[in-house]
């Protein structure tokens, strides 16, 4: 144990606001993960923090559950990574069946914990579940106005390169994400993509529209076919023939499914760096091992 906590804290890094970091004009991978749900214990998501950040991102966001259902667990796991291990966090925080004082109580408390980065989204309605009437948060540009109110935070947002599911047009999506720059929010993170060329599309879309703020490409290594069909039926991501052939050939057999997915991912930012988009985000679906195997191919190139 003394052993592992030399290495954890040998890789402190300067916690800095994420736009500061965007903006050294270095590349950089960074990674995220979600928390437990209730219930569930938090010392194998405290090892899963460690391990992660064992794997030197330059920060590391922390998902907020459908409907805020695991908000507290967020914030624990926040506060593990960035004032146990020295590791920036990004904290992801949603609006949807929030009402103002349960929103401020969140950031007065991350505050507190000198948590200054925040991933600001409407988030996903649980089923059963509704925006209460005196919420006054129904997009994620409203939350972002409270932030931006309360002060201190950088603020982040979503962004999706093929649309959002519930969005009319393409358009219609780009002028929503200039609302929410207006609204504050400084940098965006893309939806998965399997397809680079629809994200170099999007990005010559947003300039068009004289959106400047970063953009980190988010990136999904797919290890198990079986995440295909469900990753797609809720993003609306759609499948390059190159990335379907290779789940139908390999998806009946984990461990080539898991090397391909590997490869893949890591082609794919390859590909994105060599084209200037330098700021990858791994959505690493609480596995670091996985993740540590595609920084391990970059090794030379994140240099």
């Amino acid at each position: 144990m003394v052993m592992g906590r030399i290495i954890i804290t040998a890789l402190k890094k300067v916690i800095m606001k994420i736009i500061n970091i965007l903006n050294t004009g270095k590349a950089t991978v960074s990674c995220e993960l979600f928390p437990p749900k209730y219930g569930s214990g938090l010392v194998g998501a405290k090892s899963i923090v460690q391990k992660t950040a064992a794997l030197n991102p330059a920060f590391i966001s922390v998902t907020y559950g459908a409907g805020g259902g695991t908000s507290e667990h967020s914030v624990s796991l926040a506060d593990e990574a960035q004032n146990n291990i020295g590791i920036t966090s990004l904290a992801h925080l949603t609006c949807v069946s929030s009402c103002k004082e349960t929103i401020i109580g969140i950031l007065t408390r991350l505050s507190e914990l000198k948590i200054e980065n925040i991933l600001a989204l409407r988030g996903d309605i649980a089923e059963g579940s509704q925006f209460p009437k005196d919420s006054g948060y129904h997009h994620a540009c409203d939350l972002m106005k409270e932030i931006r109110e309360f002060g201190g935070f950088c603020i982040g947002g979503a962004c999706y390169p093929e649309g959002h599911p519930e969005s009319e047009s393409i358009q219609k999506d780009i002028e929503s994400l200039k609302i929410k720059v207006e609204c504050g929010c400084q940098f965006l993170t893309t939806q998965m993509f399997f397809d680079n060329n629809i994200l170099y599309n999007f990005l010559y879309h947003l300039l068009n529209k004289k959106i400047d703020v970063p953009v980190i490409a988010g990136i999904m290594p797919v290890v198990d076919g079986k995440q295909i069909a469900r990753i797609c039926g809720i993003s609306g991501t759609a499948l390059p023939p190159r990335f379907r052939a290779i789940v139908d050939k390999f998806s009946s057999n984990q461990k080539a499914m898991c090397q391909a997915g590997i490869a893949y991912a890591t082609e794919q930012i390859i590909d994105l760096i060599a084209n200037d988009v330098n700021h990858i985000h791994i959505y690493t679906m609480n596995k670091p091992d996985i993740a540590g195997k595609i920084i391990d191919n970059l090794s030379e190139i994140l240099k």
